[in-house]
């Protein structure tokens, strides 16, 4: 059977790590963004025979965003997909770490080039890939960039997506910063999660949101909307899969040196999805979502270096 290309919606932006104190330090830079570190790891994962991953997103005709495109080739990654906007740039965004791993973020983003990705002249072909696609893949920050009227766009291609047999898959990333409000926000996700066959949810995401107080809890809530695969994930604490009626916790392994936790929620989400569409059931893809978040966390930033992977089951 012919590889099909899994479509992944979001921002990428130049990502600022401070390396050093006071004046004497120097700021270094990388590129990354909840969705495109999921690509990418996705991309590194998958057999070239099984699945592609194309991205699907807005970029300036600067030379970051040139570098960008480049990098993401070297990846492996589609770019057919990537919108030019001559009058855009990418957003910023700037990570402080604490003594623990744990991470605040400063963004730049208020008129990032991603956040227009819908009003280049190639969007409608792409709105017409995605509602073809065999698998899309985005998260809350996708849908949250984007101004109203360009959400309902993307809704209506992800719900010709699943009417045609394609499968959605939706990460809940909630970030309140980005809403008008987080009524807005919760409808969107049920909208969203109305047309996805799996929901990767974050237990804290779920509690800021919906005020959730178990992990069980979201499953049936987002059980109600129809989706058959979900899972959510507890940071360090087990994560929960339900499928087919069966439910799953899935622990993971200790990880005692963790230097930072960026895209640990991202990663375990490449890691879950590569394994389902190479065949593995639920409980493995999840052991297999740990098995990349507990490796990623033990590096500085988003995208760990390719030599860092963990060995595929």
């Amino acid at each position: 059977m012919a590889a099909h290309t899994v479509y992944a919606i979001g921002e990428c932006m130049i990502e600022l790590q401070r390396s050093g104190e006071g004046a004497g330090g120097t700021m270094d830079y990388r590129f990354g963004g909840d969705t495109l570190n999921t690509a990418v790891y996705m991309a590194r994962l998958l057999d070239p025979a099984v699945a592609n991953v194309a991205y699907v997103t807005g970029l300036g005709v600067d030379g970051m965003s040139a570098e960008m495109l480049a990098a993401w080739e070297r990846e492996g990654i589609d770019t057919a997909c990537v919108q030019r906007l001559p009058d855009r740039l990418p957003g910023i965004y700037m990570i402080e770490t604490d003594p623990d791993g744990e991470r605040r973020f400063h963004y730049w983003r208020r008129d990032s080039a991603a956040r227009h990705w819908l009003h280049a002249p190639d969007a409608g072909r792409v709105l017409v890939q995605l509602a073809r696609a065999r698998m899309v893949y985005l998260s809350g920050i996708s849908l949250a960039i984007l101004a109203p009227a360009d959400r309902e766009l993307l809704i209506a291609a992800l719900a010709q997506c699943r009417a045609a047999g394609g499968s959605v898959v939706f990460d809940n990333n909630y970030r309140a910063r980005l809403w008008e409000d987080a009524a807005t926000a919760r409808d969107v996700y049920d909208r969203v999660l109305a047309h996805a066959d799996i929901a990767l949810l974050t237990l804290d995401d779920e509690v800021a949101l919906h005020g959730a107080t178990d992990a069980h809890g979201v499953v049936e809530r987002t059980r109600a909307l129809g989706v058959g695969e979900i899972v959510v994930k507890c940071g360090g604490a087990p994560c929960v899969v339900w499928h087919d009626g069966w439910t799953y916790a899935v622990a993971p392994e200790p990880v005692r040196d963790v230097i930072d936790t960026t895209a640990a929620g991202d990663s375990f989400g490449a890691g879950y999805m590569a394994a389902r569409l190479s065949g593995h059931g639920p409980e493995a893809a999840a052991r297999a979502g740990h098995r990349l978040a507990g490796t990623v966390i033990r590096h500085r930033g988003a995208i760990i270096p390719r030599a860092a992977m963990p060995a595929t089951e």
